[in-house]
């Protein structure tokens, strides 16, 4: 099997190989159909769950896909990789354990290229609470101004404000501003948004459906853009528990970093999807990570962003400014090429046998 042959170069054609390898398996999908959203080009959008292995076991591992809509190349070609290779396959049939694939958290962003939803919401940053509204990011609120500038390319002037910003509070200052979450610039980067996103109320669906009767449940949410190229680093997702922490580097090894402690190289994040979990599956035994591979240095990736979120807020854009922008974003967060995707491949299998060897296990 070779995982190279998995990858797709659109959301359409993710799915389609998506559906063929469930097939192969002789696995049935529940699909999850967005009711108003279309695709780039115009085509149905969905989040698709597949399960395979014991119905109903008392371990579960949830392997989830474009959380980040551009990110899904990586995560989709992966759980595709994943369905197409025997050994993992009889590895999970044997342990007595379910794999459950949610192919496409975010199907617009996937589709449209964007890491944000329909409502310019990132998905990790929009499963929190919205009632008392959120506090204010005053952090953001300081660099919203030039992170997303009036023409694009930006101008000198533009490019001298945030050399100023990084050379008085330093690089890391920077992507925790822009990065950490903000719910209160609808036009602005990382987004919250102002209530719970199609997608999330979708998630906690599958999530009481799936796995709230389970006993113990693993996660890996796939994601791409922060790191060396090719690398995996694995984030704990999860909240300050110290059980959960610990479970999750036993699991995966005391190389498993978190934004909780400064030891990732994530921002310190909030409104994150693992609060899902811990809301719909309050009984269960978790541990679970973001296998986050990186593409490109971070401040390329920080102008890709940039750049997509200028043409969001200016649709009339021309043509040929939008096509490069949208390649620009699209090579932010996924590799074409076959080294990427084999490596990448190689670390995402091994953290999912790793995970199934220990639901397998007779107790954590």
């Amino acid at each position: 099997m070779n995982p190279v042959d998995h990858f797709s170069a659109t959301y359409g054609e993710a799915r389609d190989r998506f559906f063929a390898a469930t097939e192969a398996n002789g696995i049935a999908v529940s699909r999850h159909i967005h009711p108003v959203a279309r695709g780039a080009e115009s085509e149905e959008l969905s989040i698709d769950v597949a399960v395979l292995g014991a119905a109903n076991a008392s371990g579960m591992l949830l392997l989830i896909s474009g959380t980040h809509g551009v990110e899904g190349f990586c995560g989709s070609g992966c759980q595709v990789a994943l369905l197409h290779d025997a050994e993992f396959v009889a590895a999970v049939r044997a342990a007595g354990v379910e794999v459950v694939f949610l192919h496409a958290l975010n199907p617009y962003g996937f589709s449209h290229l964007h890491r944000t939803n329909e409502d310019n919401a990132d998905m990790n940053r929009n499963f929190r609470v919205f009632a008392p509204p959120p506090v204010p990011n005053a952090a953001y609120a300081a660099v919203h101004g030039f992170m997303i500038p009036a023409s694009w390319p930006p101008a000198s002037e533009n490019e001298a404000q945030i050399a100023a910003y990084v050379a008085q509070h330093g690089q890391r200052a920077l992507q925790q501003a822009i990065s950490g979450g903000q719910c209160e610039y609808p036009d602005g980067l990382f987004y919250g948004g102002t209530r719970p996103a199609w997608s999330n109320s979708e998630f906690r669906s599958i999530l009481r459906e799936r796995g709230a009767g389970r006993t113990r449940m693993g996660l890996i949410d796939f994601h791409t853009g922060l790191g060396p190229r090719g690398h995996g680093e694995k984030i704990y997702s999860g909240r300050a528990v110290p059980a959960d922490l610990a479970r999750t580097k036993a699991w995966w090894g005391e190389d498993v970093t978190s934004f909780l402690d400064g030891s990732s190289t994530s921002a310190t994040l909030s409104g994150v999807n693992y609060n899902a979990v811990y809301d719909e599956c309050p009984r269960v035994t978790y541990a679970g990570i973001a296998l986050e591979f990186g593409t490109i240095p971070l401040d390329e990736t920080l102008q890709s962003l940039c750049a997509d979120q200028w043409l969001s807020n200016h649709p009339d854009a021309d043509p040929a400014l939008r096509t490069a922008i949208k390649r620009q974003v699209r090579d932010a967060f996924y590799c074409d090429a076959d080294d990427w995707k084999a490596t990448v491949y190689a670390q995402a299998r091994a953290a999912c046998i790793a995970a199934v060897s220990r639901l397998g296990a007779p107790q954590d």
